[in-house]
């Protein structure tokens, strides 16, 4: 049976991650997963290892623990992997805390004023190998308190994964910007590819 509870020893880590930004740093240093399975924030915990949905989820679960709201959010992309990110907000301003492959899309400080200022800040970072721009839209905000053990359960994580298709969604552009779009400049592909693991990259 899965233990319903965090365990003594997984406790003394989690009190370490006493700010938004500390439980980013855990993130960080955690390996990016290039697996297609789940890890429940416990196996995140164990293993120091996560994809974006894994890490927003456990990053969601960590933000729980210091009293905020525990959401997810999942920005959605054309020819590319979807990026989900855990939202928080903070003296009425949104931040979030997110894993990714991309240096340019993980942390965001909470200055923005709304979700959709907030996943717009990824727009310019957010592009696949063929230098293309692929951001859309993005999901409203899933609040995980709604899904009782997911800290501890894969099977939930599947449920999570799950729901995140059935939301409704904002679309960010009008088909002509889309169409005027450029693409990435070599300078900022690099850097957004800045300690990536090549084999977690999407082909398009």
């Amino acid at each position: 049976m899965v233990p319903s509870a965090w365990t003594p020893a997984e406790i003394r880590t989690i009190r370490k991650l006493t700010t938004p930004y500390r439980i980013q740093e855990f993130l960080d240093l955690a390996g990016y997963s290039t697996e297609s399975r789940y890890r429940c924030p416990r196996e995140v915990l164990k293993e120091r290892k996560a994809h974006c949905f894994d890490g927003a989820v456990f990053a969601a679960a960590m933000l729980g623990r210091l009293g905020y709201t525990p959401l997810i959010v999942d920005m959605q992309a054309v020819r590319d992997d979807d990026h989900v990110i855990a939202v928080f907000k903070k003296n009425g301003k949104y931040g979030a805390v997110a894993k990714s492959n991309f240096s340019g899309l993980r942390y965001r400080e909470p200055i923005y004023r709304d979700v959709r200022e907030l996943v717009m800040s990824y727009f310019e970072s957010f592009y696949n190998t063929a230098r293309e721009k692929t951001l859309r839209q993005f999901t409203a905000p899933l609040d995980l308190s709604r899904y009782p053990g997911y800290e501890f359960s894969e099977t939930r994580m599947e449920e999570i994964g799950l729901k995140l298709s059935y939301l409704p969604v904002t679309k960010l552009m009008t088909p002509s910007q889309i169409r005027a779009l450029l693409p990435v400049d070599d300078r900022s592909y690099k850097a957004g590819l800045l300690g990536s693991v090549k084999e977690g990259l999407f082909k398009p």
